[in-house]
């Protein structure tokens, strides 16, 4: 799945800017690079497949990012 860059919303409420994508050196997996949209502006990195997942909490299935826009 391909990810656009921008603005993500993550479930726990806090905002995000997606900034690329980067491959790991040995394994070439690939990761999300983001920074927070909110206190220290913190840069961040997460496994692609870990960025785009989805999950069921309290019943609803709901993803672990949502793309809010640019």
């Amino acid at each position: 799945m391909e990810l656009k860059l921008g603005k993500y919303r993550h479930f726990k409420g806090g905002e995000y800017e997606l900034i690329g994508i980067a491959k790991h050196s040995e394994t070439l997996e690939e990761y999300v690079v983001y920074r927070a949209l909110y206190g220290d502006r913190g840069l961040w990195i997460r496994p692609k497949e870990m960025f785009l997942e989805e999950f069921v909490k309290e019943g609803k299935k709901i993803k672990r990012f949502e793309y809010i826009g640019e």
